[in-house]
């Protein structure tokens, strides 16, 4: 499955796991989650409910709103 929208909120997840200078298993660990799951997540490999991506931006100290804003892009007719 390519999903456009899931590689560009993995994009912004890992964009802002950088910003706070941690390593995936930093991450991992603050939200709460298998490493190798969040590298899924970052890859666009990974379709997460929403409950997850909450618990992401909890340990990310940012919001939902934030991290998905301009998700989906909206198609051209």
């Amino acid at each position: 499955m390519h999903d456009p929208n899931l590689k560009t909120l993995g994009e912004r997840l890992r964009a802002a796991r950088k910003a706070l200078g941690w390593t995936q298993e930093e991450f991992a660990d603050a939200a709460g989650i298998d490493r190798s799951y969040a590298g899924g997540i970052e890859r666009g490999e990974r379709n997460i409910t929403f409950s997850i991506l909450c618990q992401l931006c909890r340990a990310l100290h940012c919001d939902v709103a934030q991290i998905t804003k301009g998700i989906p892009r909206e198609q051209r007719k």
